[in-house]
């Protein structure tokens, strides 16, 4: 949860003016003020007490333990019971990646992975997953260098295409490679590329409707039913574009874009590799059943709510993960408990895949 002058703080001089400002969207001076009470909150010791009391059923956002101190969000780890932890920032993409000049995009993705590498650097339990623009392979390879040399576990990428390109253009194939290379993974996140709703949708002519948490910048409800579309449109070029056949060691996270829709995307990838065999020759190049590189190398994180046994019993076990979204709200007060209430007849070696062992595969332990 980042503050306002985090990205910059972290910029390069020659960038650091260039870089936007953080984004809060409708929320305004209403966030700047919690933002304010959270850094204040810092230094009350009565007020940390009580976060620390029940740590996943208490504040979240800036007002969360751990929020953007991260010698408290290890003391969440602490609380929490979590030996690994997938570290996200929350709005500073917004700050340089929206542009169209290469040197804000890729000189904000340096200060950014700089940022997350220092914020998860003193407790290894924290992964710090940077950003990594795909427009320009070779300042792209140069950025994982960059961050990987200072401790970058997982690489940020937008479900879209690569500037005019698809994803599993060859163009991008020492970018796959330099990451099978340092065995971390791609991740896909709500949020880069993934709202694909036309706005003219949200033009219904009556007043417009709170977002899912009462705000008005997260999720409305045709944003929820869209919301897997760009991520299904990536992964299909990087299967029937060769990209998993050619690297198989490449891991790819599909993060807080839900699963419920997972079951009836193999099945199309599969009656999409069957129908056009024939006639796309890439398609025909392909060793593997379209659905099994999926299951091989992407892993995806339900929502809290979602029907995770259901899930389990339609696909099998290897394919989703446990997440808390800690400490942003959509994870609930209780993501365990929600979660356990649909794993009823779900032997223990399916709880252990989808609670850790999947998640060690994800990222190479």
């Amino acid at each position: 949860m980042e503050t306002f002058d985090w990205l910059k703080s972290y910029a390069d001089p020659s960038i650091r003016e260039r870089i936007g400002e953080l984004a809060l969207g409708g929320a305004g001076s209403a966030a700047e003020k919690v933002i304010s009470a959270a850094v204040a909150r810092l230094e009350d010791k009565e007020k940390t007490a009580a976060l620390e009391a029940d740590v996943i059923a208490s504040a979240k956002g800036w007002q969360a333990l751990g929020a953007f101190d991260s010698t408290e969000r290890a003391r969440a780890l602490d609380l929490l019971g979590f030996d690994k932890q997938l570290v996200f920032s929350t709005f500073a993409a917004t700050q340089f990646l929206r542009g169209n000049d290469p040197d804000i995009r890729y000189g904000g993705a340096r200060a950014h992975n700089r940022g997350m590498a220092e914020f998860c650097g003193k407790d290894p339990r924290l992964i710090a997953v940077g950003s990594l623009p795909l427009d320009d392979t070779a300042r792209s390879i140069e950025e994982l260098d960059v961050a990987l040399a200072e401790g970058v576990g997982a690489f940020w990428i937008a479900a879209a295409p690569a500037g005019d390109r698809s994803p599993g253009h060859p163009d991008l194939d020492p970018v796959w490679a330099r990451l099978c290379e340092a065995g971390v993974p791609a991740v896909l996140h709500i949020g880069q590329g993934t709202r694909v709703l036309p706005p003219a949708y949200q033009n219904h002519g009556r007043e417009k409707a709170k977002d899912w948490l009462g705000g008005g910048e997260n999720l409305r409800v045709l944003d929820y039913m869209v919301l897997p579309h760009a991520s299904e449109m990536f992964l299909s070029a990087l299967v029937f574009h060769g990209v998993l056949e050619r690297f198989p060691k490449l891991k790819i996270g599909v993060i807080e874009l839900g699963a419920g829709w997972v079951p009836t995307f193999l099945t199309r990838l599969d009656m999409a590799g069957k129908f056009f065999r024939k006639s796309d020759y890439m398609v025909g190049e392909l060793n593997l059943t379209p659905s099994d590189y999926i299951r091989r190398q992407v892993r995806f994180t339900p929502f809290v709510g979602e029907d995770v046994g259901s899930l389990i019993r339609a696909t099998g076990p290897e394919l989703y993960l446990f997440s808390s979204d800690y400490p942003h709200p959509e994870g609930s007060r209780d993501p365990i408990g929600k979660f356990e209430q649909t794993l009823d007849g779900i032997q223990e070696a399916e709880k252990d895949a989808f609670y850790f062992s999947n998640f060690e595969y994800l990222i190479g332990n």
